[in-house]
């Protein structure tokens, strides 16, 4: 798994799992439990994982929607 976005932004997270499963590719969402414990603050960010192979088509896609990646 390789990972594709790290946000502190739900709604980014939502959008953008909800783009990839539209496509078809198969997202991880890392670090739930841990931005949860912390409560609203927002301080520890959300990951995105996509398998290697999909990695590319995955950015492609995210790039398409203006969704800033940090690569």
């Amino acid at each position: 798994m390789k990972e594709l976005l790290r946000s502190n932004d739900p709604t980014i997270i939502a959008f953008s799992k909800a783009l990839l499963s539209g496509e078809d590719i198969g997202v991880f969402e890392m670090d739930v439990h841990m931005s949860v414990l912390e409560g609203s603050v927002g301080i520890l960010p959300r990951r995105l994982m996509v398998r290697e192979q999909d990695l590319f088509l995955a950015r492609a896609i995210l790039r398409d929607n203006d969704i800033h990646l940090s690569d």
